[in-house]
């Protein structure tokens, strides 16, 4: 199984080959239990105010390739904010 690291990177070179356990994986790391996540999403809230929250889906075993980008800009902007 990939760790955190590996899938960070195939996540950046290609948001459309990604799967869906990897990218829960991911984001159960950075932003912790799912709100919501019985239904056909999973709904993760983060640490800013404004749209708190990242929501993702599963697309026949693949994540839906957008919602890996926004999942990226939301993990760069953890990043800006922690480094100041």
């Amino acid at each position: 199984m990939a760790n955190i690291t590996e899938i960070l990177s195939q996540m950046r070179s290609n948001p459309k080959g990604v799967r869906y356990k990897d990218l829960c994986k991911v984001c159960d790391s950075y932003f912790g239990t799912p709100r919501q996540s019985g239904s056909s999403h999973r709904v993760y809230k983060t640490p800013w105010v404004g749209d708190p929250r990242v929501n993702i889906q599963n697309s026949k075993g693949k994540a839906k390739p957008y919602q890996v980008r926004q999942v990226l800009q939301a993990l760069d902007r953890i990043e800006v904010d922690k480094n100041g």
